[in-house]
């Protein structure tokens, strides 16, 4: 069994960071089971819980899902939040960037609480300062 992994993000950018790791790593089906759900920005975020539920209940084989979020604090994380209320098996980051979303799909075999760590310390592996 292998976790899923819900972007919960704002409009357009789950979609396209999901189009852009499925270029580049291939024409495979990802490592990992995804769905993208992008909250409104003027929206009620708790009126597509129902629809996240069903995303989770989807993307979970009894491994767990963890939801990525684009940033703390806003719609699409509050909404992420409500969902590791409502479902047992289940984890949050935020902060969601390429680097994060390609290294989470580097690590299919691992359990929901490393593949958690893994996407929580991806920011500091993704940022390089090029002094060239």
């Amino acid at each position: 069994m292998r976790c899923g992994i819900l972007l919960v993000t704002h409009p357009g950018l789950g979609n396209a960071l999901l189009q852009v790791v499925r270029q580049l790593l291939g024409p495979a089906p990802l490592p990992l089971h995804c769905r993208c759900l992008e909250v409104d920005y003027h929206g009620d975020p708790l009126a597509a819980l129902p629809v996240a539920l069903d995303a989770m209940n989807a993307l979970d084989s009894g491994a767990g899902v963890l939801v990525l979020t684009d940033l703390y604090g806003a719609s699409p994380s509050n909404l992420a939040s409500r969902l590791q209320l409502l479902h047992q098996h289940c984890r949050r980051v935020s902060g969601l960037n390429l680097p994060m979303l390609m290294r989470v799909m580097n690590y299919p075999h691992l359990a929901l609480d490393e593949l958690t760590r893994i996407a929580a310390d991806a920011p500091t592996y993704g940022a390089i300062v090029d002094n060239a």
